[in-house]
């Protein structure tokens, strides 16, 4: 059995200390080690609280190479032991831990108590009356800042055992406090449901280490909750309660159920803890069973409220023709018939593939509205809002308008705590909204948008139904369309670029399962080269190194993997790519983060959000600078990253929010496009390749697209119309709600809906009448894998002078 390493020794000085999240950096005096080292000092990080002075610490962890700092501990747990000497322990009580208890007051206790004050005052806490004249609010401040300390610190040794890190520790401790261990050893399946990260497989483990039988209440409980979650991930909004059944026996019994076990008996009792919804045969999340319930009602409220906006065609006609001659264009039939239904009806869909003029017309609505409809006849951001999920589809969408766009996130406040400036009590103002890309909007953030919508404003949803579904759960912009309650405008007709772009031609043949018209042959802005997976790698690196030589930048080539793993992933790809866009060099400087470099000029991708740094999961950048901690303030090396002219710092803690972008994933490609796309579609491949995915990847290609492949694996793909399909009930709970009035939605309202259920899934509205349930808080899953916060648009240059693909190619 490996001996574990650890460290013994005092504080020297703290180095840093985030209080949020518990991490520290620190100095630590050397007194005793198993290492191999004949150092005195050395420098320990991880989840720590604050250390104090005067104090022996015990880390336990391993060694890690630092390329400017050297060796440091990385701490995986420790332990604390109380000072030894009064003159330490008197320190100790009297440092910036113990609010209110200066050196003379500590003095007083340690005289009394002795070297075992702590202990003492810990099994009873009157010794401490009669020894000072403390008032009784800093008393039992002290006393609660004792138990505090010094039961974390005892707590963490144990949760240890259990392969509970520092981070979890503090989670835990902080609900539960002293009684941690209780709850741990008692029923460890009970933190699934109150501590975010502690999932069902970790209680599992821990129950069968200390002999919790595995038909324990709570245990089953979790599993179905578990079940339900995965399954949300997966995009599901409910589960059917046979499929909910198996799930769970298996995940709880290996090779399922007898059949005299029953399941009911458990759904009753989360049903009654308000921890889920059943509905006939399909169990939700109340989070997304009220999300689905909230977004019906909400856009049958906003259509309900009828616009006092009427124009004479004749109008709209000679603007539309002042428009086109203005602007150098021609609106087709469909496109105008779309402007006028966007003016006749409150609530509207503007559907249609690539190169079916949906930006000229959204265009054309916002001019046609201000002059025809708005009586005060000027345009405020206030009173014509533009968003996109993402912030590349914001700055398309205001690029093209000539006004101002956010990122749904931002026009809502988010706050990054799962909390919007903009709700029901608090709605947003102005007299139209536009929202581009509908398509990637899941259940939950659809729900807090049109909640947040007064009824007085006409809202324009706009979308490809045939792209990638939201990443979240739910196809609201799909289930809008089969529902038949919004009235839609689909544009069919290709009118952008070129009349024989290939690329149009080949989006429009998948989109309409055309799979026998496919043209793969070399065009002016496509190509396909066969090739394998084992292969792919070095035939991008051709095709780069060929467009590199002719001039082109990063900037302009994005290659979209479908997947991070194997020979062809994006983690390979990046790895290749590096070389050939950015190689060292003794002019840029460099640094390594586990298997990863960076180095000046990277193109690199945010993972995770940032809103108090304004940086989201999908930003691209470009590293401008790696700095020395001598040339800091912090005192760290830090990574400079500008995201289109947004200037943030990532010091090494930070690290791991970013990766390489030379090759990035077809899902954070949505809401963009790139001059140059490739796209590899091999074997390896072959479980992620679908239709919308394929498609997805192709329309990003703004002027010339190469797909690097397998033709078999490419069509064999392109037969597959999608994952699985998705549960969800929003169709016939917008069937349900439609042709009732608002005032009716509310009489109706038979669900028994508790505040907390009400704020966590942002819905004031009460449901349909067969169903009594209560709900409670449960944490909404806002970030997932692919957030929607991010995604600027990098200024690319335009090359639409007849590129081609085998310019690429020797």
């Amino acid at each position: 059995m490996t001996e574990q390493l650890y460290i013994k020794g005092q504080l020297n000085h703290m180095i840093f200390h985030n209080a949020e999240k518990q991490f520290s950096i620190a100095s630590i005096k050397l007194e005793e080690t198993n290492l191999d080292t004949k150092e005195d000092e050395f420098v320990v990080k991880g989840h720590l609280p604050k250390l104090t002075y005067g104090n022996d610490y015990i880390f336990y962890g391993k060694m890690e190479s630092h390329p400017r700092f050297g060796d440091q501990f990385q701490v995986f747990t420790y332990e604390k032991e109380l000072p030894k000497t009064e003159e330490s322990l008197i320190r100790y009580l009297a440092s910036d831990l113990f609010y209110g208890i200066g050196l003379k007051t500590a003095k007083k206790i340690v005289g009394k108590l002795g070297i075992d004050t702590v202990e003492k005052v810990l099994m009873d806490e009157t010794v401490l009356d009669g020894i000072v004249s403390m008032k009784k609010e800093t008393k039992q401040q002290f006393i609660q800042d004792l138990r505090l300390h010094q039961g974390f610190d005892r707590v963490t040794v144990e949760l240890s055992k259990y392969g509970i890190g520092l981070q979890l520790a503090q989670k835990i401790y902080a609900l539960h406090q002293e009684k941690t261990l209780d709850v741990l050893t008692e029923n460890p399946y009970q933190l699934v449901f109150q501590i975010e990260g502690f999932g069902f497989q970790r209680a599992d483990e821990i129950a069968q280490q200390i002999g919790i039988r595995k038909d324990h209440p709570t245990r089953i409980q979790a599993g179905i909750l578990h079940v339900l979650e995965e399954e949300s991930l997966n995009g599901h909004v409910f589960v059917y309660e046979k499929y909910l059944i198996r799930q769970a026996s298996e995940l709880l019994f290996s090779h399922g159920t007898n059949g005299d076990f029953s399941f009911d008996i458990y759904f009753q009792s989360l049903i009654e803890e308000s921890l889920l919804v059943k509905e006939n045969d399909r169990i939700y999340l109340p989070q997304l069973y009220f999300a689905e319930e909230g977004i019906a009602s909400q856009l049958a409220r906003i259509q309900e409220v009828k616009e006092d906006a009427t124009y004479a065609e004749s109008e709209l006609l000679k603007l539309i023709g002042d428009l086109e001659e203005r602007e150098g264009i021609s609106y087709g039939e469909e496109q105008y018939e779309a402007i006028k239904m966007a003016l006749d009806e409150k609530v509207m869909i503007l559907t249609g593939g690539p190169g079916t003029g949906k930006t000229t017309v959204v265009k054309g609505i916002l001019e046609s509205y201000q002059k025809l409809c708005d009586k005060e006849k000027t345009i405020k951001d206030s009173d014509y809002l533009l968003c996109a999920p993402t912030g590349r589809a914001a700055k398309r969408l205001s690029e093209s308008t000539g006004m101002k766009a956010k990122t749904i996130h931002s026009l809502l406040g988010w706050s990054g705590e799962n909390e919007f400036e903009y709700d029901a009590g608090n709605q947003l103002e102005g007299k139209l909204i536009i929202i581009d890309e509908f398509s990637m909007v899941d259940v939950w953030l659809a729900n807090r948008l049109v909640k947040a919508i007064p009824s007085s404003m006409k809202v324009i949803l706009v979308g490809d139904e045939d792209q990638l579904p939201s990443v979240g759960p739910g196809e609201v912009l799909s289930d809008l369309l089969k529902s038949d309650c919004i009235k839609v405008a689909r544009l069919e007709e290709i009118y952008r670029q070129k009349e024989d772009s290939s690329i149009i031609k080949l989006a429009h043949a998948i989109k309409n399962d055309r799979f026998e018209e496919l043209d793969l042959s070399k065009s002016s802005d496509f190509n396909f080269f066969p090739t394998t997976t084992e292969n792919t790698a070095v035939m991008i690196e051709k095709i780069v190194e060929r467009a590199l030589a002719k001039g082109y930048t990063q900037r302009d080539i994005q290659v979209l993997a479908p997947m991070y793993r194997s020979k062809a992933g994006i983690h390979a790809l990046n790895e290749a790519l590096q070389q050939l866009f950015n190689p060292p060099s003794q002019q840029k400087r460099e640094i390594k983060h586990f298997d990863s470099i960076y180095r000046s000029g990277d193109k690199v991708i945010q993972l995770v959000n940032q809103p108090e740094k304004k940086v989201f999961n999908g930003d691209i950048g470009e590293i401008r600078a790696i700095k020395k901690p001598t040339e800091t303030e912090t005192k760290k090396e830090e990574m400079i990253v500008d995201f289109e002219g947004l200037e943030v710092s990532y010091t090494r803690q930070d690290f791991n929010q970013l990766m390489l972008a030379y090759a990035i994933s077809i899902h954070k490609s949505q809401g963009s496009e790139f001059p140059i796309v490739i796209i590899p579609i091999v074997r390896s491949f072959r479980r992620m390749l679908v239709k919308n995915l394929i498609y997805t990847a192709i329309t990003r290609g703004k002027s010339s697209l190469i797909i690097c492949g397998e033709y078999n694996e490419l069509m064999d793909g392109l037969r597959q119309k999608n994952f699985f399909n998705r549960n969800t009930t929003l169709v016939e709970r917008l069937k349900h709600v439609w042709g009732m009035s608002v005032d009716e939605i509310d009489r109706n309202a038979a669900i028994e809906v508790s505040e907390s259920a009400k704020e966590l899934s942002g819905s004031q509205d009460e449901a349909s009448s067969d169903k009594i349930i209560e709900t409670k808080q449960v944490k909404p899953k806002i970030e997932s894998e692919d957030d929607y916060e991010g995604l600027p648009l990098e200024d690319a240059e335009k090359h639409d002078d007849g590129l081609s693909p085998y310019d690429f190619m020797d």
